[in-house]
């Protein structure tokens, strides 16, 4: 299951490198060694969601994590990516202060990252 090694060792280096601007489709294929249509296509059919959609939904659920440990909004949304606070409230749907309450970040996949064993499930 060499396939399933390198989705691991992909979403290891998603997770490093969720705070990077130079996070990309094109950039994790390349990690991967696959072309960005491939790699793309892989993600999805495991998955059923696109990875750009994944690094939006992961980075919006660590700046979630973060404002519900007590960070600044400011500091989050600039950190994951986010030009502005409104930015990031916009693609949130949500007011700073529900964001603080809530669980963060939206799941869609039945598949799941177990921090604890840094794999994909």
């Amino acid at each position: 299951m060499d396939w399933i090694d390198g989705m691991n060792r992909l979403l290891r280096y998603i997770e490093e490198h969720l705070t990077d601007s130079t996070l990309t489709v094109e950039t994790a294929a390349r990690h991967a060694a696959y072309s960005p249509f491939y790699l793309q296509r892989i993600f999805y059919g495991l998955t059923e969601v696109p990875l750009s959609e994944y690094f939006r939904n992961r980075r919006l659920s660590q700046a979630g994590q973060e404002l519900q440990a007590g960070a600044k909004v400011i500091d989050a949304a600039l950190k994951y990516g986010y030009e502005t606070p409104e930015s990031f409230q916009r693609r949130s749907g949500a007011s700073t202060a529900s964001r603080r309450r809530q669980p963060s970040g939206p799941r869609r996949s039945s598949c799941s990252w177990d921090r604890s064993k840094s794999t994909y499930r």
